[in-house]
């Protein structure tokens, strides 16, 4: 199937592609309820009904040690051809509140060129690319087609290592196209080659057996909300650096971003200056960064005068590639531990981590995908780009199958907002992922 017949079929399995994701975005898969748990399953089995209406050879529903469905399904090529694994994830973010929405999130609504709705991206449309591109072909793929549909990844993927080791014959390929991360800007495509990793900790910091009396005991007691205060401050310079000792930085590829689409993409409030110091993607993507997302305290509207026992904060740390999460966790309760004021108690919880992924962008199937996606965008070519957010599992992809060349792609864009109100898919963009998606796998047969 030479270039121009792609690009006719793509024009003609488009329509059907569209109504599929709408259907797919109705589903309300939010992994992280469960009282959601029976429309994971739905989902699990509408996605697993697309594959069987393509003519897969094998279609499952898979799960295990009791986690989501997930979805297994096969497509034969060309005797001998490579054999590409296509993951995606069916499950979703929760919609929060839907008031902050401007369509119900559920309900898939197009405006101005997008399509908004809760999974609209992230990754139902990843689900849908990976369809539309073997429309394209029918039953005469170009290569033999393994399709991996997860159902827990935004509730970090718990039981994907054991899903890997259960069907790992039956999931190995000697390329994995992870639909799963994005572009670097409308009509600027990008392969994602590293992300960060993460460490979340719970932080107890305790001055008191029992609430007492401000006035009585203050100027004697520590507050543990003020001790809890003077720890968090240690944790970064007076520049904004990340001041844990030992932890891993690097270099970044070499892609600029100018201030205005910075600041507007960002949703910085006006005069905000940036923190740290560095060029601005190796701090998005390649030196650590720490947040405090959580805080337990006493609400202003209505807070006494008293001195709360104990504070508590979640601390967010994302690490760079090249660090492990091992040495991340202990260099934080080292610093932790030795600055903690007025020999109050401290208690840390781990609350979850995620390796660090750096991947070797070199080799055939890099130069194949590179191609395919230059022609896609009509001889724009790909930015090797770095993503300052965590996707765990990718690194397990890369430690069950050595020998495979993993490739990262997606259909986000810097207005994406994925995981936030109003989330949407870059309808002109998405077209175009399919398409390059499509050139891939035939690049890939050669």
């Amino acid at each position: 199937m030479n270039d121009d017949d792609i690009r006719t079929r793509l024009k003609a399995v488009l329509p059907g592609l569209r109504k599929d994701l709408e259907d797919l975005v109705r589903i309300e898969s939010v992994s992280a309820d469960p009282v959601r748990a029976s429309e994971v399953q739905r989902s699990a089995e509408a996605v697993a009904q697309l594959f069987r209406d393509e003519s897969f050879d094998e279609v499952d529903i898979v799960s295990a040690d009791g986690g989501a469905p997930a979805v297994i399904a096969h497509k034969k090529g060309p005797e001998g051809a490579p054999t590409v694994l296509l993951y995606a994830h069916h499950d979703v973010q929760p919609e929060n509140d839907h008031a902050d929405w401007d369509s119900p999130p559920f309900e898939p609504t197009e405006r101005d060129g997008r399509l908004y709705g809760r999974g609209a991206a992230d990754d139902k449309a990843g689900i849908v690319a990976h369809l539309g591109a073997l429309r394209v072909y029918g039953d005469d793929l170009p290569v033999n087609v393994t399709m991996f549909i997860e159902g827990e990844e935004e509730i970090g993927s718990d039981t994907l290592p054991a899903l890997l080791k259960e069907h790992q014959e039956r999931l190995r390929a000697d390329v994995i196209v992870i639909a799963d991360s994005g572009n670097w800007d409308i009509g600027e495509p990008a392969l994602t080659t590293s992300l960060r990793g993460l460490v979340r900790v719970d932080i107890e910091v305790r001055t008191l057996t029992h609430a007492v009396h401000s006035g009585m005991w203050g100027g004697l007691v520590p507050d543990s909300l003020i001790t809890l205060s003077r720890l968090i401050a240690t944790l970064h310079d007076d520049a904004g650096n990340v001041a844990i000792d030992g932890l891993h930085s690097g270099p970044a590829a070499d892609v600029e971003y100018p201030e205005a689409r910075l600041r507007a993409e960002s949703g910085a409030a006006p005069g905000i200056q940036w923190i740290g110091e560095g060029a601005i993607v190796e701090r998005l993507w390649t030196k650590p960064a720490l947040s405090i997302t959580g805080l337990d305290a006493p609400k202003v509207d209505g807070a006494s005068n008293t001195l709360v026992p104990a504070a508590r904060a979640k601390i967010s740390l994302r690490i760079a590639p090249g660090d492990t999460t091992t040495n991340a966790l202990e260099c934080l309760r080292t610093h932790l531990e030795t600055r903690v004021s007025w020999g109050a108690t401290l208690t840390i919880t781990v609350v979850d981590t995620g390796e660090a992924t750096q991947i070797d962008a070199t080799g055939p199937a890099y130069d194949a995908a590179r191609a395919a996606f230059q022609e896609a965008w009509d001889g724009t070519a790909p930015v090797d780009m770095g993503v300052g957010g965590s996707i765990p599992f990718i690194a397990e992809f890369l430690e069950a199958f050595p020998e495979a060349s993993v490739l990262v792609t997606g259909v986000e864009d810097p207005d994406t907002r994925a995981h936030g109100a109003n989330e949407g898919l870059h309808l002109v963009e998405f077209e175009k992922v399919v398409l390059a998606e499509a050139l891939l796998l035939r690049n890939l047969a050669t």
